[in-house]
């Protein structure tokens, strides 16, 4: 099986840490760099290739990684000159991928079983599967409702519980083909492009562990949960 990790970011929202190394080496509980977290889980995994979208400080995940012999994959890269969202990086790659694959972001700490995922998305027939987790979103404001002018309730910082993607897709390389490489593609055109011409995607429902290390309490709450939370992320790898 065959992975793309997104590890090209420059991390500005996770700044300090990020100021002298790239977010995906940054380190969790002062042991694992998270890039190495994922490399692990993904050769637990069954994954045995992984090609690395990489940019910003490029050079220095290219020293730490190397071939990925040392997490028994075969490890290769790509460098992306200028941003081109999500799903760009992608599609320079489209003719050195199989038929499907799994991309990722670099910078997430979880139990998912990411092969688990791409063997649901090879069965779902779907263009892409999504892996999806139940976040509670907190609104700092009073929301209210309103008819014709008036207000008709009032709700003073409500929470909702709604589905987010955990940045963590099956892909098949045919979905890819009428985009230009070279070109930026985010993941919400792709997704809405796919909806919009009658091919919705698949979502791979998740209720494990899952953090989003994007902001600098993320990074706090990582380290803070990392050492209770080690052999069930390390499970296997």
């Amino acid at each position: 099986m065959h992975a793309v990790i997104l590890a090209g970011g420059k991390g500005v929202r996770l700044r300090p840490y990020t100021t002298a190394l790239p977010k995906p080496l940054v380190p969790i509980g002062d042991q694992h760099a998270i890039l190495e977290i994922v490399l692990r889980q993904l050769s637990a995994s069954g994954f045995t290739h992984c090609t690395l979208a990489i940019g910003h400080l490029g050079e220095i995940i290219r020293a730490f990684v190397g071939d990925g012999s040392q997490w028994g994959m075969e490890v290769d890269y790509a460098t992306e000159e200028s941003p081109l969202g999500t799903m760009g990086p992608l599609l320079s790659l489209r003719e050195r991928l199989p038929e499907h694959f799994l991309v990722m972001n670099g910078d997430i700490l979880t139990d998912l079983d990411y092969g688990d995922v791409l063997r649901r998305h090879r069965e779902s027939g779907a263009p892409l599967t999504i892996a999806t987790y139940e976040r509670k979103v907190h609104i700092d404001f009073g929301v209210l409702t309103t008819d014709d002018s008036k207000v008709v309730a009032f709700t003073e910082k409500p929470s909702m519980d709604c589905r987010v993607s955990m940045g963590v897709y099956g892909l098949s390389r045919d979905t890819l083909a009428d985009y230009t490489p070279g070109l930026p593609l985010g993941f919400d055109e792709l997704v809405l492009d796919l909806l919009n011409s009658g091919r919705p995607p698949h979502a791979y429902d998740f209720d494990g562990y899952w953090l989003d290390i994007g902001r600098p309490d993320d990074y706090d709450r990582a380290n803070a949960e990392f050492t209770s939370r080690k052999n069930l992320l390390l499970k296997g790898a």
